[in-house]
Protein backbone atom coordinates (compact mmCIF):
# COMPACT_ATOMS: atom_id res chain seq x y z
CA UNK A 1 0.00 0.00 0.00
CA UNK A 2 3.21 2.22 0.88
CA UNK A 3 4.60 1.42 -2.17
CA UNK A 4 1.85 2.32 -3.96
CA UNK A 5 1.28 5.74 -2.52
CA UNK A 6 4.71 6.64 -3.24
CA UNK A 7 4.83 5.33 -6.33
CA UNK A 8 1.49 7.60 -7.48
CA UNK A 9 3.32 10.61 -5.78
CA UNK A 10 6.35 10.15 -7.30
CA UNK A 11 4.87 9.80 -11.22
CA UNK A 12 2.43 12.79 -10.60
CA UNK A 13 6.26 14.52 -9.62
CA UNK A 14 7.43 13.30 -12.53
CA UNK A 15 4.96 14.54 -15.02
CA UNK A 16 5.13 17.74 -13.25
CA UNK A 17 8.24 18.63 -13.82
CA UNK A 18 8.42 17.11 -17.14
CA UNK A 19 5.54 19.71 -18.71
CA UNK A 20 7.42 21.94 -16.92
CA UNK A 21 10.64 21.61 -18.74
CA UNK A 22 8.60 21.55 -21.61
CA UNK A 23 6.78 25.07 -20.93
CA UNK A 24 9.99 27.10 -19.88
CA UNK A 25 11.00 29.47 -22.35
CA UNK A 26 14.44 30.19 -21.08
CA UNK A 27 15.62 26.44 -22.24
CA UNK A 28 17.41 25.39 -25.17
CA UNK A 29 15.95 22.31 -27.22
CA UNK A 30 19.03 20.50 -25.84
CA UNK A 31 18.46 21.35 -22.82
CA UNK A 32 14.93 19.92 -22.57
CA UNK A 33 15.89 17.18 -23.77
CA UNK A 34 18.42 16.40 -21.55
CA UNK A 35 16.48 17.27 -18.26
CA UNK A 36 13.86 15.05 -19.87
CA UNK A 37 16.29 12.07 -20.24
CA UNK A 38 17.73 12.66 -16.47
CA UNK A 39 14.27 12.67 -15.38
CA UNK A 40 13.23 9.06 -16.96
CA UNK A 41 16.93 7.51 -16.75
CA UNK A 42 17.39 7.88 -13.14
CA UNK A 43 13.35 7.87 -12.15
CA UNK A 44 13.71 8.68 -8.23
CA UNK A 45 16.93 10.87 -7.95
CA UNK A 46 16.14 12.43 -11.45
CA UNK A 47 12.89 14.59 -9.59
CA UNK A 48 15.41 15.99 -6.60
CA UNK A 49 18.21 16.74 -8.94
CA UNK A 50 15.80 18.63 -10.89
CA UNK A 51 14.16 19.97 -7.60
CA UNK A 52 17.65 21.04 -6.53
CA UNK A 53 19.36 22.14 -9.97
CA UNK A 54 17.00 22.59 -12.47
CA UNK A 55 15.59 26.02 -11.88
CA UNK A 56 18.09 29.40 -12.01
CA UNK A 57 16.78 31.55 -9.45
CA UNK A 58 17.57 33.32 -6.55
CA UNK A 59 14.36 34.16 -5.50
CA UNK A 60 12.10 37.14 -6.34
CA UNK A 61 12.62 39.12 -3.80
CA UNK A 62 16.51 39.26 -4.12
CA UNK A 63 16.20 39.61 -7.86
CA UNK A 64 13.79 42.65 -7.29
CA UNK A 65 15.88 44.34 -4.89
CA UNK A 66 19.10 43.68 -7.06
CA UNK A 67 17.49 45.41 -9.81
CA UNK A 68 16.30 48.22 -7.77
CA UNK A 69 19.52 48.30 -6.18
CA UNK A 70 21.47 48.43 -9.73
CA UNK A 71 18.78 51.05 -10.89
CA UNK A 72 19.55 53.54 -7.79
CA UNK A 73 23.66 53.28 -8.63
CA UNK A 74 23.07 54.03 -11.89
CA UNK A 75 21.33 57.08 -11.50
CA UNK A 76 22.86 58.40 -8.79
CA UNK A 77 26.08 58.25 -11.01
CA UNK A 78 25.47 58.01 -14.26
CA UNK A 79 28.50 58.97 -15.47
CA UNK A 80 30.18 56.43 -14.68
CA UNK A 81 28.14 54.77 -17.15
CA UNK A 82 30.27 55.48 -20.04
CA UNK A 83 28.55 56.84 -23.02
CA UNK A 84 27.58 56.06 -27.26
CA UNK A 85 29.44 59.15 -27.98
CA UNK A 86 32.76 57.70 -26.52
CA UNK A 87 31.75 54.25 -28.45
CA UNK A 88 31.88 55.97 -31.59
CA UNK A 89 34.79 58.27 -30.76
CA UNK A 90 37.04 55.22 -29.91
CA UNK A 91 36.41 51.72 -31.53
CA UNK A 92 36.43 50.99 -35.07
CA UNK A 93 33.31 50.60 -36.91
CA UNK A 94 33.90 47.07 -37.89
CA UNK A 95 34.38 45.98 -33.83
CA UNK A 96 31.62 48.45 -32.33
CA UNK A 97 28.70 45.56 -32.38
CA UNK A 98 29.94 43.65 -29.54
CA UNK A 99 30.90 46.71 -27.56
CA UNK A 100 26.92 48.21 -27.96
CA UNK A 101 25.20 45.00 -27.02
CA UNK A 102 27.39 44.52 -24.02
CA UNK A 103 25.84 47.76 -23.21
CA UNK A 104 22.28 46.97 -23.86
CA UNK A 105 22.59 44.08 -21.76
CA UNK A 106 24.66 45.39 -18.76
CA UNK A 107 24.48 48.85 -18.91
CA UNK A 108 27.83 49.93 -19.09
CA UNK A 109 28.93 52.07 -21.63
CA UNK A 110 32.25 52.78 -23.52
CA UNK A 111 34.79 55.01 -21.49
CA UNK A 112 38.20 56.33 -22.72
CA UNK A 113 41.19 56.84 -20.98
CA UNK A 114 42.41 54.46 -19.83
CA UNK A 115 45.22 52.47 -18.91
CA UNK A 116 46.47 49.14 -18.02
CA UNK A 117 49.82 46.95 -17.45
CA UNK A 118 49.60 43.55 -17.67
CA UNK A 119 51.15 41.91 -14.90
CA UNK A 120 54.05 39.50 -15.80
CA UNK A 121 53.13 36.22 -12.71
CA UNK A 122 51.57 35.85 -9.88
CA UNK A 123 54.31 37.21 -7.82
CA UNK A 124 53.98 40.45 -9.52
CA UNK A 125 50.53 40.51 -9.07
CA UNK A 126 50.90 39.78 -5.45
CA UNK A 127 53.39 42.55 -4.24
CA UNK A 128 51.93 45.26 -6.69
CA UNK A 129 48.79 44.42 -5.03
CA UNK A 130 49.69 44.72 -1.72
CA UNK A 131 51.75 47.47 -2.37
CA UNK A 132 48.55 49.48 -3.41
CA UNK A 133 46.88 48.60 -0.54
CA UNK A 134 49.29 49.52 1.80
CA UNK A 135 49.73 53.33 -0.58
CA UNK A 136 45.57 53.51 0.21
CA UNK A 137 44.44 56.30 1.76
CA UNK A 138 40.51 56.55 1.24
CA UNK A 139 39.25 52.28 0.88
CA UNK A 140 39.94 48.86 -0.57
CA UNK A 141 37.22 46.85 -2.30
CA UNK A 142 37.81 43.52 -2.85
CA UNK A 143 35.29 40.76 -3.59
CA UNK A 144 36.87 37.17 -4.52
CA UNK A 145 35.47 33.97 -5.37
CA UNK A 146 38.13 31.88 -3.87
CA UNK A 147 40.22 33.15 -1.05
CA UNK A 148 42.54 31.03 0.54
CA UNK A 149 44.81 30.70 3.73
CA UNK A 150 47.72 30.69 2.03
CA UNK A 151 50.85 32.96 1.40
CA UNK A 152 48.09 35.91 -1.27
CA UNK A 153 45.58 34.99 0.67
CA UNK A 154 46.74 36.16 4.08
CA UNK A 155 49.21 38.30 2.76
CA UNK A 156 45.83 40.20 1.14
CA UNK A 157 44.33 40.12 4.54
CA UNK A 158 47.23 41.33 6.93
CA UNK A 159 47.74 44.52 4.43
CA UNK A 160 43.63 44.87 4.74
CA UNK A 161 44.60 44.80 8.38
CA UNK A 162 46.79 47.47 8.00
CA UNK A 163 44.86 50.04 6.33
CA UNK A 164 42.06 49.49 8.25
CA UNK A 165 44.19 50.28 11.14
CA UNK A 166 45.25 53.35 9.64
CA UNK A 167 41.15 54.82 8.91
CA UNK A 168 41.11 53.54 5.60
CA UNK A 169 37.77 51.95 4.84
CA UNK A 170 37.95 48.33 3.85
CA UNK A 171 35.36 46.10 2.37
CA UNK A 172 35.94 42.61 1.73
CA UNK A 173 33.81 39.84 0.14
CA UNK A 174 33.70 36.93 -0.84
CA UNK A 175 31.58 33.99 -2.43
CA UNK A 176 29.69 31.73 0.53
CA UNK A 177 31.04 28.43 -1.21
CA UNK A 178 33.73 29.16 -2.81
CA UNK A 179 35.60 30.45 0.20
CA UNK A 180 33.85 29.01 3.11
CA UNK A 181 36.80 27.67 4.64
CA UNK A 182 38.06 31.63 5.12
CA UNK A 183 34.83 32.23 5.94
CA UNK A 184 35.03 29.87 8.97
CA UNK A 185 38.90 30.94 9.80
CA UNK A 186 40.80 32.99 12.53
CA UNK A 187 42.03 35.00 9.50
CA UNK A 188 38.51 36.48 8.62
CA UNK A 189 38.09 37.36 12.52
CA UNK A 190 41.03 38.99 12.92
CA UNK A 191 39.87 40.73 9.79
CA UNK A 192 36.73 41.79 11.88
CA UNK A 193 38.23 42.46 14.70
CA UNK A 194 40.53 45.25 12.85
CA UNK A 195 37.98 46.90 11.72
CA UNK A 196 37.47 45.46 7.98
CA UNK A 197 34.09 45.32 6.88
CA UNK A 198 33.57 42.16 5.32
CA UNK A 199 30.28 40.12 3.78
CA UNK A 200 29.79 36.88 2.09
CA UNK A 201 27.77 36.56 -1.17
CA UNK A 202 24.81 33.98 -1.87
CA UNK A 203 25.63 32.60 1.79
CA UNK A 204 25.14 28.92 2.76
CA UNK A 205 24.92 29.23 6.34
CA UNK A 206 21.18 28.01 5.70
CA UNK A 207 22.03 25.15 3.35
CA UNK A 208 18.14 23.79 3.67
CA UNK A 209 17.02 27.09 2.72
CA UNK A 210 19.04 27.65 -0.01
CA UNK A 211 18.26 23.92 -1.43
CA UNK A 212 14.42 24.52 -0.94
CA UNK A 213 13.89 28.19 -2.56
CA UNK A 214 17.12 28.09 -4.28
CA UNK A 215 20.33 26.80 -5.62
CA UNK A 216 23.64 25.83 -4.15
CA UNK A 217 25.02 26.51 -7.23
CA UNK A 218 24.24 30.19 -8.21
CA UNK A 219 27.53 31.50 -6.94
CA UNK A 220 29.37 34.65 -7.07
CA UNK A 221 32.72 33.94 -9.54
CA UNK A 222 34.10 37.32 -9.09
CA UNK A 223 37.22 38.69 -9.06
CA UNK A 224 36.93 42.29 -7.99
CA UNK A 225 39.60 44.58 -6.78
CA UNK A 226 39.23 48.41 -6.24
CA UNK A 227 41.98 50.64 -4.49
CA UNK A 228 40.63 54.89 -3.81
CA UNK A 229 38.56 54.40 -6.85
CA UNK A 230 41.57 54.78 -8.84
CA UNK A 231 43.23 51.99 -9.53
CA UNK A 232 42.10 48.12 -10.15
CA UNK A 233 42.74 45.00 -10.71
CA UNK A 234 41.26 42.53 -13.20
CA UNK A 235 41.67 38.77 -14.41
CA UNK A 236 41.36 35.49 -13.90
CA UNK A 237 42.83 34.97 -10.76
CA UNK A 238 41.36 34.20 -7.41
CA UNK A 239 42.98 35.09 -3.95
CA UNK A 240 45.06 32.17 -4.04
CA UNK A 241 48.67 31.35 -4.63
CA UNK A 242 49.74 29.36 -7.91
CA UNK A 243 50.13 26.09 -5.72
CA UNK A 244 46.17 26.49 -5.15
CA UNK A 245 46.28 24.29 -2.05
CA UNK A 246 42.45 23.11 -2.71
CA UNK A 247 43.63 21.30 -5.82
CA UNK A 248 47.38 21.13 -5.55
CA UNK A 249 47.73 18.05 -8.09
CA UNK A 250 46.75 20.26 -10.90
CA UNK A 251 49.26 22.88 -9.62
CA UNK A 252 50.58 25.68 -10.98
CA UNK A 253 47.30 27.45 -11.47
CA UNK A 254 48.66 30.12 -14.19
CA UNK A 255 46.53 33.18 -14.30
CA UNK A 256 46.48 36.78 -15.90
CA UNK A 257 45.63 39.93 -14.53
CA UNK A 258 46.00 43.45 -15.14
CA UNK A 259 46.65 46.29 -13.01
CA UNK A 260 44.09 49.42 -14.54
CA UNK A 261 43.66 52.85 -14.10
CA UNK A 262 40.91 55.29 -15.56
CA UNK A 263 37.18 55.34 -15.71
CA UNK A 264 36.83 51.48 -16.35
CA UNK A 265 37.84 51.22 -12.60
CA UNK A 266 34.90 53.13 -11.47
CA UNK A 267 32.49 50.81 -13.65
CA UNK A 268 34.10 47.90 -11.39
CA UNK A 269 33.13 50.22 -8.48
CA UNK A 270 29.52 50.67 -9.05
CA UNK A 271 29.65 46.38 -10.07
CA UNK A 272 31.42 45.68 -6.55
CA UNK A 273 28.84 48.55 -5.13
CA UNK A 274 25.90 46.17 -6.48
CA UNK A 275 27.25 42.86 -5.01
CA UNK A 276 27.91 44.58 -2.08
CA UNK A 277 24.43 46.18 -1.78
CA UNK A 278 22.56 43.08 -2.21
CA UNK A 279 24.04 41.54 0.88
CA UNK A 280 24.35 44.66 3.36
CA UNK A 281 20.97 46.99 1.63
CA UNK A 282 21.66 49.77 4.72
CA UNK A 283 24.98 50.82 3.97
CA UNK A 284 24.90 54.31 2.19
CA UNK A 285 25.20 54.97 -1.83
CA UNK A 286 27.34 57.83 -0.47
CA UNK A 287 29.77 55.42 0.77
CA UNK A 288 31.37 54.77 -3.03
CA UNK A 289 33.30 56.95 -4.43
CA UNK A 290 33.92 57.04 -8.18
CA UNK A 291 36.82 58.61 -10.41
CA UNK A 292 35.45 58.88 -14.15
CA UNK A 293 38.43 61.15 -15.32
CA UNK A 294 40.80 59.86 -18.11
CA UNK A 295 43.80 58.91 -17.46
CA UNK A 296 46.20 61.26 -19.73
CA UNK A 297 49.47 59.67 -20.88
CA UNK A 298 50.60 60.34 -23.91
CA UNK A 299 51.60 57.50 -26.13
CA UNK A 300 54.35 57.87 -29.01
CA UNK A 301 52.83 55.20 -31.55
CA UNK A 302 48.87 55.03 -32.53
CA UNK A 303 46.87 53.19 -29.50
CA UNK A 304 43.98 52.04 -31.31
CA UNK A 305 41.35 54.69 -30.56
CA UNK A 306 40.40 56.23 -33.92
CA UNK A 307 37.25 58.08 -35.70
CA UNK A 308 35.87 57.36 -38.82
CA UNK A 309 35.99 60.13 -41.25
CA UNK A 310 32.92 62.67 -41.12
CA UNK A 311 31.31 60.29 -38.75
CA UNK A 312 29.09 62.04 -36.61
CA UNK A 313 28.98 61.74 -32.59
CA UNK A 314 24.92 61.37 -32.08
CA UNK A 315 25.09 62.60 -28.58
CA UNK A 316 27.34 65.29 -28.71
CA UNK A 317 27.02 66.16 -32.52
CA UNK A 318 30.78 66.70 -32.73
CA UNK A 319 32.46 65.66 -36.27
CA UNK A 320 35.25 63.55 -36.00
CA UNK A 321 37.71 64.11 -38.57
CA UNK A 322 39.55 61.16 -40.73
CA UNK A 323 42.14 59.30 -38.21
CA UNK A 324 41.89 61.49 -35.75
CA UNK A 325 43.89 59.74 -33.19
CA UNK A 326 42.85 60.24 -29.40
CA UNK A 327 45.61 60.02 -26.99
CA UNK A 328 44.23 59.71 -23.78
CA UNK A 329 44.51 56.14 -23.24
CA UNK A 330 42.30 53.34 -24.69
CA UNK A 331 38.73 52.41 -24.83
CA UNK A 332 36.77 49.93 -22.29
CA UNK A 333 33.63 49.07 -20.80
CA UNK A 334 33.11 46.34 -18.01
CA UNK A 335 31.05 43.02 -19.49
CA UNK A 336 29.25 41.69 -16.24
CA UNK A 337 26.77 38.73 -15.99
CA UNK A 338 24.82 36.71 -13.70
CA UNK A 339 21.64 34.62 -12.96
CA UNK A 340 19.66 37.89 -12.58
CA UNK A 341 20.47 39.62 -15.87
CA UNK A 342 19.08 38.78 -19.05
CA UNK A 343 18.92 34.80 -20.05
CA UNK A 344 21.92 34.13 -23.14
CA UNK A 345 24.05 37.70 -22.33
CA UNK A 346 27.61 35.99 -22.46
CA UNK A 347 27.27 33.13 -25.52
CA UNK A 348 25.44 36.02 -27.45
CA UNK A 349 27.97 38.80 -26.52
CA UNK A 350 30.83 36.04 -27.45
CA UNK A 351 29.04 35.53 -30.28
CA UNK A 352 28.64 39.11 -31.34
CA UNK A 353 32.43 39.84 -30.63
CA UNK A 354 33.88 36.14 -32.53
CA UNK A 355 32.12 37.00 -35.50
CA UNK A 356 33.22 40.45 -35.82
CA UNK A 357 37.09 38.92 -36.18
CA UNK A 358 38.53 39.51 -39.69
CA UNK A 359 42.03 38.37 -39.19
CA UNK A 360 42.94 36.35 -35.51
CA UNK A 361 40.72 34.82 -32.98
CA UNK A 362 42.90 33.49 -29.99
CA UNK A 363 40.99 32.03 -26.62
CA UNK A 364 42.59 30.43 -23.79
CA UNK A 365 39.75 28.69 -21.32
CA UNK A 366 40.15 26.73 -18.50
CA UNK A 367 36.24 24.80 -18.81
CA UNK A 368 34.96 24.31 -22.68
CA UNK A 369 31.58 23.17 -22.28
CA UNK A 370 29.72 25.80 -24.51
CA UNK A 371 26.69 25.80 -25.85
CA UNK A 372 25.92 25.03 -29.72
CA UNK A 373 25.64 28.20 -31.19
CA UNK A 374 29.14 29.37 -29.91
CA UNK A 375 30.77 26.37 -31.30
CA UNK A 376 28.88 26.77 -34.63
CA UNK A 377 30.14 30.75 -34.11
CA UNK A 378 33.56 29.24 -33.91
CA UNK A 379 33.43 26.93 -36.66
CA UNK A 380 31.93 29.39 -39.40
CA UNK A 381 34.95 32.04 -38.34
CA UNK A 382 37.44 29.57 -39.31
CA UNK A 383 35.77 28.96 -41.87
CA UNK A 384 35.79 32.04 -43.52
CA UNK A 385 39.65 32.48 -43.15
CA UNK A 386 40.06 33.89 -40.05
CA UNK A 387 43.18 32.11 -37.96
CA UNK A 388 41.34 31.03 -34.90
CA UNK A 389 43.02 29.49 -32.37
CA UNK A 390 42.26 27.53 -28.78
CA UNK A 391 44.12 26.62 -25.95
CA UNK A 392 43.13 24.35 -22.90
CA UNK A 393 44.75 23.14 -20.13
CA UNK A 394 46.12 19.47 -20.88
CA UNK A 395 44.90 17.89 -17.66
CA UNK A 396 41.68 19.63 -16.47
CA UNK A 397 40.72 19.10 -12.53
CA UNK A 398 36.95 18.37 -14.19
CA UNK A 399 36.98 15.00 -15.94
CA UNK A 400 33.16 15.75 -17.19
CA UNK A 401 34.36 19.24 -18.49
CA UNK A 402 37.35 17.82 -19.90
CA UNK A 403 35.23 14.97 -21.32
CA UNK A 404 32.79 17.17 -23.29
CA UNK A 405 35.55 19.66 -24.18
CA UNK A 406 36.99 16.27 -26.29
CA UNK A 407 33.73 15.92 -27.56
CA UNK A 408 33.94 19.10 -29.50
CA UNK A 409 37.54 18.60 -30.87
CA UNK A 410 36.78 16.86 -33.95
CA UNK A 411 34.35 19.34 -35.31
CA UNK A 412 36.56 22.48 -34.44
CA UNK A 413 39.75 20.78 -35.82
CA UNK A 414 37.74 20.22 -39.08
CA UNK A 415 36.83 24.03 -39.75
CA UNK A 416 40.32 24.68 -39.13
CA UNK A 417 40.16 25.75 -35.95
CA UNK A 418 44.01 24.95 -33.99
CA UNK A 419 43.80 23.47 -30.88
CA UNK A 420 46.65 23.58 -28.09
CA UNK A 421 46.91 22.18 -24.80
CA UNK A 422 48.59 23.60 -22.28
CA UNK A 423 51.05 21.31 -20.09
CA UNK A 424 53.10 22.96 -17.04
CA UNK A 425 49.68 23.54 -15.33
CA UNK A 426 46.26 23.95 -14.61
CA UNK A 427 46.01 27.12 -17.29
CA UNK A 428 42.78 29.07 -15.68
CA UNK A 429 43.72 32.32 -17.92
CA UNK A 430 40.50 33.42 -19.62
CA UNK A 431 41.60 35.53 -22.59
CA UNK A 432 39.92 36.13 -26.45
CA UNK A 433 41.94 38.59 -28.69
CA UNK A 434 40.42 39.67 -31.93
CA UNK A 435 43.11 40.70 -34.65
CA UNK A 436 45.23 41.78 -32.15
CA UNK A 437 43.13 45.09 -31.38
CA UNK A 438 40.69 44.23 -29.12
CA UNK A 439 40.39 42.28 -26.08
CA UNK A 440 38.72 40.31 -23.27
CA UNK A 441 40.19 39.59 -19.61
CA UNK A 442 38.21 38.90 -16.61
CA UNK A 443 36.59 35.34 -14.50
CA UNK A 444 34.13 34.29 -17.44
CA UNK A 445 34.88 30.45 -19.16
CA UNK A 446 33.66 29.49 -21.60
CA UNK A 447 30.72 26.77 -20.05
CA UNK A 448 27.20 26.96 -19.29
CA UNK A 449 28.12 27.97 -15.39
CA UNK A 450 29.65 31.34 -16.79
CA UNK A 451 26.75 31.02 -19.01
CA UNK A 452 23.68 30.68 -16.79
CA UNK A 453 24.73 30.13 -13.44
CA UNK A 454 27.88 32.53 -11.85
CA UNK A 455 28.10 36.70 -11.37
CA UNK A 456 31.17 37.22 -13.41
CA UNK A 457 32.82 40.45 -14.50
CA UNK A 458 35.28 40.84 -17.41
CA UNK A 459 36.58 44.02 -19.32
CA UNK A 460 36.49 44.57 -23.33
CA UNK A 461 38.90 46.91 -24.56
CA UNK A 462 39.80 48.24 -28.40
CA UNK A 463 44.04 49.02 -27.80
CA UNK A 464 46.60 48.44 -30.09
CA UNK A 465 49.55 48.37 -27.55
CA UNK A 466 47.38 46.92 -24.76
CA UNK A 467 45.98 43.45 -26.82
CA UNK A 468 49.20 42.51 -28.69
CA UNK A 469 50.41 42.04 -24.78
CA UNK A 470 47.66 39.82 -24.40
CA UNK A 471 48.64 38.20 -27.42
CA UNK A 472 51.85 37.89 -26.63
CA UNK A 473 51.37 36.10 -23.75
CA UNK A 474 48.63 33.64 -24.91
CA UNK A 475 51.63 32.56 -27.56
CA UNK A 476 53.75 31.55 -24.51
CA UNK A 477 50.59 29.56 -23.47
CA UNK A 478 51.22 27.58 -26.90
CA UNK A 479 54.82 27.54 -26.56
CA UNK A 480 54.64 25.48 -23.64
CA UNK A 481 51.72 23.55 -24.94
CA UNK A 482 51.48 20.51 -27.40
CA UNK A 483 49.34 20.87 -30.51
CA UNK A 484 46.00 18.43 -31.05
CA UNK A 485 45.33 17.01 -34.41
CA UNK A 486 42.82 15.46 -36.28
CA UNK A 487 44.91 12.17 -36.59
CA UNK A 488 45.20 12.22 -32.66
CA UNK A 489 41.63 12.92 -32.41
CA UNK A 490 40.71 9.65 -35.40
CA UNK A 491 42.64 7.50 -33.11
CA UNK A 492 40.73 8.01 -29.94
CA UNK A 493 39.56 4.48 -28.52
CA UNK A 494 35.58 3.79 -29.63
CA UNK A 495 34.86 3.85 -25.80
CA UNK A 496 36.64 7.13 -25.05
CA UNK A 497 34.28 8.91 -27.86
CA UNK A 498 31.31 7.47 -26.40
CA UNK A 499 32.11 8.41 -22.97
CA UNK A 500 32.82 12.21 -24.10
CA UNK A 501 29.87 12.22 -26.54
CA UNK A 502 27.70 10.59 -23.27
CA UNK A 503 28.94 13.73 -20.92
CA UNK A 504 28.45 16.26 -23.75
CA UNK A 505 24.99 15.73 -24.19
CA UNK A 506 24.26 16.45 -20.49
CA UNK A 507 25.84 19.30 -21.09
CA UNK A 508 22.93 21.65 -21.06
CA UNK A 509 22.27 20.91 -16.67
CA UNK A 510 26.22 20.27 -15.70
Amino acid sequence: MLLDIFLTIHFILLILISLRVLSRHDLTSPARLAWIVILFILPYLGVVVYWMFGEVHLGRNFTREREQTIDRLRARNPEVLGSHSALVQAVKPEYRAAFAYSANATGFHTTVGNQAELMADASETRRRMIADFDAATDHIHVLYYIWLIDGMGIGTAQALIRAAKRGVTCRAMVDGMGSRKMVRSKLWQEMKDAGVQVSVALPISNILKVMMFSRIDLRNHRKITVIDGKIGYSGSRNCADPEFLVKPKFAPWVDIMLRVEGPIVAQNQMLFASDWLSENPYTPLESFAYYTQPTIKPHTEPQGSYAIKNEVDNDSNVVLNNDEKVHNGFAAQVFSDGPTQRHGTTPQFLGALISQAQRSLIISTPYFVPDYSLVSILCATAYRGVDVTMIFPQNNDSIVVAATSHSYYWQLLEAGVKIYEYKPGLLHAKTLTVDGEIGLIGSTNLDLRSFDLNYENNIVFSDRALTPDIVERQYQYIADSDEVTREQVENWPLPYRIWNNIVATMGPVL
